[in-house]
């Protein structure tokens, strides 16, 4: 019986973590350039149950296999899905979206995708598909918390006012003629990517990703005055938080069932 209450615990616990993931995604629902996350949920590993019998006589010994006993789920991980969301006009000169043409994967059965450079308090490069910037008080081009925009060189990109332009190919020109190349990186395998907040990624193994400007067989544009919606489906993801929450459900009344049922054995059959 307590096999019970693990195995009903580990199946609340990953519904209330499933659930936990679908509301941040859809509070990020309207977030520009968000990446939905979906669960990977997965088994433990089955115990295979045998008897064991031995002969007085003889001392031999045999084993008859009972069968297999579940031992409850986990959420492994949560992954991001980087489809490419909605393409909205803002008519804002600092909003810019990257628009995937062909952006191939690693394999004919997943597609690679591209980012913006940002360079992070640290001073290290993040990845982001958010392109809802503003200038600072200093000029620089930065992300909505102040991270700044950085050039194919991953130089810091300042400009005298918000009267710039930037045509498909990335070429930004300011109001007093200078021009900067947005740095837009490529991976083939954007699963390998290690989600933070604000939208930014970073490369697991700390390897700067590849120019999507030179990497082979990669086009698309930019354009100015638009934004990437998030990918989130919202009456999916309100349909998978009522699925999560039933689960849960279900999962509770197995456990008060197993509880009741422990109550008993010790409260009156104890007393027999």
């Amino acid at each position: 019986m307590f096999k019970g209450f693990y195995t009903a615990a580990s199946g609340m616990l990953a519904q209330q973590r499933r659930t936990e993931m679908l509301t941040n995604n859809m509070a990020n629902s309207n977030t520009p350039g968000y990446k939905a996350d979906q669960s990977a949920v997965r088994t433990f590993p089955d115990l295979l149950q045998q008897t064991v019998d031995t002969y007085s006589q003889n001392g031999k010994t045999t084993k008859s296999t009972i069968g297999s006993l579940g031992t409850g789920v986990y959420m492994q991980e949560a992954i991001p899905t980087f489809a490419q969301g909605d393409i909205t006009q803002t008519d804002l000169k600092t909003d810019i979206a990257l628009v995937n043409i062909n952006v191939p994967g690693d394999d004919n059965n997943t597609a690679g995708s591209i980012f913006f450079n940002i360079q992070d308090a640290n001073g290290e490069t993040k990845y982001t598909r958010n392109g809802n910037f503003t200038l600072d008080g200093q000029g620089y081009l930065t992300t909505g918390s102040g991270l700044y925009v950085l050039d194919e060189n991953n130089e810091r990109i300042q400009l005298p006012d918000d009267n710039f332009t930037v045509s498909n190919e990335g070429i930004l020109t300011s109001s007093a003629g200078d021009a900067y190349r947005l740095g837009v990186s490529y991976t083939a395998d954007p699963k390998s990517l290690v989600k933070e907040g604000d939208g930014l990624f970073r490369a697991e193994d700390g390897q700067a990703l590849e120019s999507a400007y030179t990497a082979g067989g990669v086009s698309f544009q930019l354009k100015q005055n638009f934004l990437e919606s998030s990918n989130v489906d919202a009456s999916r993801t309100m349909t998978d938080m009522m699925s999560a929450y039933r689960s849960f459900e279900a999962n509770q009344k197995i456990l008060q069932a197993y509880d009741k049922g422990m109550d008993k054995a010790a409260n009156e059959i104890g007393k027999v």
